[in-house]
Order: C-alpha cells, then structure tokens, then sequence
C-alpha cells in the first residue's frame, strides 16, 4: 500500500469510528433517544466501547492470517475509540444517572456487581490510552509497552462479563461477543504456544557424510 492510500485509509477509519458518537449526539439534541434517553445512551456508548475493543484484539489476528501487514495502524486508532466511549458510557451513566454522586455510584456498584466489572474494564484502559503515542512506546522500550498493552485482554474480559451481567433476560447477544473474544484469546495461547515450542536440532552428520 501507497502512504497517499495509507493516509486516505487512516483518515477512513478515524472518520467512521466517529460516526456512532455524531448520530448519537444527533439523535440526543433532537430528543430521538426513545421513552428513557439516558439508558439508551448508557447501553450504546457501552456496546460501542465492547465492539472497538473486539475489533482491537482482531486487527493483529487478521494481519497475520490474511498478510495484509499494513492494517496495523488501525489498532491504535480502534483501541482509542474503544476507551473513548467506554470513557463516555461512564461520563453518561454518572452525570445523569447517579447526578455526580460519588457516594451514590460507589453505593450503586456495591449493589449491582456488574459496575465492578464495567469499572475495572474501563480503569485498565487508562494507561493503555496514555501510553498510545509513539514517544511513550519508546520511553518504556518495545518489551515493556507489549507487556503492559496485554492489559487489554483484561479489558475486554471485564466488558464482556459486565455486558452479560447487566443483561436480564436475552443473553445471546452478550454470548456473541464472549464467544468472539474466547476465539481470539485462543488464537493467541496458539500463537504463543507455537512460539514457545523448541524446534528440533538437526541430526548429527555420520562419518561417512562428512
């Protein structure tokens, strides 16, 4: 690919992401959220965040299976998107729903343990968005940064698990994305199975073929 294509495709990419959050701002301003507005923005900047952080974790899968080695930008950009609204699932839910209460969310997650595991997906984002840029991956070196950005399989472990717990009676959808995220962890383990597998050492040479 052309860097005049790669620029036009990061462009792509970054403008798309950014399109669920316009309609709903949209739809917001024009009061087009249903009969309980903040819920349905709570549940859709949640499943946007937990479908940026799938799509995330499947950008190296697909560059490795297909070769196409240069869809590697998009991961930083999806990874981004993915703490930006689960960042405003969380602003939305504590704003309207818990009315800047820290006493009333803290109270709440204690009551419902799916805020645990929504918080804690959204805590461990943090450090991943912070050390995005290419000045911080060189400040912690190539092996630390991989090391720490493994933090995103914690991530989407906690969405997803905080996606069916909240979910009180249709669950498939929520199984859709367990069983996404359980295929690419597993494709991982595969790879770092594969990995970690010794190669044999080449037969030793006889006398009569030396």
């Amino acid at each position: 690919m052309t860097d005049k294509n790669l620029r036009f495709a990061r462009l792509l990419v970054l403008v798309n992401c950014a399109v669920p959050a316009a309609l709903l701002g949209w739809d917001a301003w024009h009061h087009q959220l249903g009969a309980n507005p903040v819920n349905f923005a709570i549940l859709t900047t949640g499943l946007l965040a937990l479908i940026f952080l799938i799509l995330t974790l499947a950008v190296t899968p697909l560059r490795k299976v297909s070769g196409w080695n240069w869809i590697i930008f998009a991961r930083r950009t999806l990874g981004l998107y993915a703490f930006f609204y689960a960042s405003l699932h969380f602003l939305i839910f504590f704003a309207f729903d818990r009315s800047f209460s820290v006493s009333g969310t803290l109270s709440e997650m204690l009551k419902r343990q799916y805020l645990i595991f929504g918080s804690l997906g959204l805590f461990v984002m943090v450090p991943l968005a912070v050390t995005s840029t290419n000045a911080m991956i060189k400040r912690l070196g190539g092996k630390r940064w991989r090391a720490l950005h493994r933090l995103a399989y914690v991530a989407a472990i906690a969405g997803v698990i905080h996606y069916y717990m909240q979910t009180k009676k249709d669950v498939r959808q929520p199984l859709v994305f367990m069983a996404l995220l359980a295929l690419l962890l597993a494709y991982r383990l595969v790879e770092y199975w594969r990995q970690r597998k010794p190669t044999p050492a080449p037969a030793a040479k006889t006398k009569t073929e030396a």
